[in-house]
């Protein structure tokens, strides 16, 4: 049985990227049918087995009628039930990083709060110059519509379109 895993083993690069279909950017395949079929091995989830052996279903209209989107393509859904553990492993994921650093600044005030000043003072310049680059950005774009416009206006015979 593998060591539960850490706070700290989250920041750790372990295993490499895959292609399959991701639910919440988790890999469907690879990691969360095999997941959730260990942990009801192990008594602690339970999905139901048939939704495990084919977690991806074909969406149906309310008719019963096989559903495609606007290209054509038939649209296929991830099983509720594991769609609803997903969000619930998220959930959970995220409240437990949560205490974490509410753990740690409780634990070491004086260095989180170093450390959050510290984060500010780099990070400002940063939030600046993207700031400033965002409304260049958009001033010129401006003026290139107008500018545009005005080419199109003057271009246009008078009483067209009127």
């Amino acid at each position: 049985m593998s060591d539960v895993m850490t706070i700290a083993s989250l920041l750790r690069p372990i295993v490499k990227k895959t292609g399959g279909r991701k639910v919440w950017g988790l890999d469907l395949e690879t990691t969360l049918v095999p997941f959730f079929t260990a942990e009801a091995v192990e008594g602690h989830a339970y999905i139901p087995p048939e939704v495990l052996g084919c977690p991806l279903r074909l969406q149906r209209n309310d008719d019963g009628e096989v559903k495609f989107s606007k290209t054509g393509k038939p649209v296929i859904r991830v099983a509720q039930e594991m769609g609803n553990m997903v969000r619930l492993m998220r959930e959970n994921l995220e409240a437990n990083l949560q205490a974490h650093a509410i753990e740690v600044k409780t634990a070491k005030p004086e260095e989180y709060t170093k450390a959050v000043k510290l984060n500010q003072a780099l990070g400002n310049p940063i939030a600046e110059r993207d700031s400033l680059d965002l409304n260049a950005a958009i001033t010129a774009r401006n003026a290139a519509a107008l500018a545009a416009a005005a080419e199109t206006a003057a271009k246009t015979p008078v009483g067209v379109g009127s």
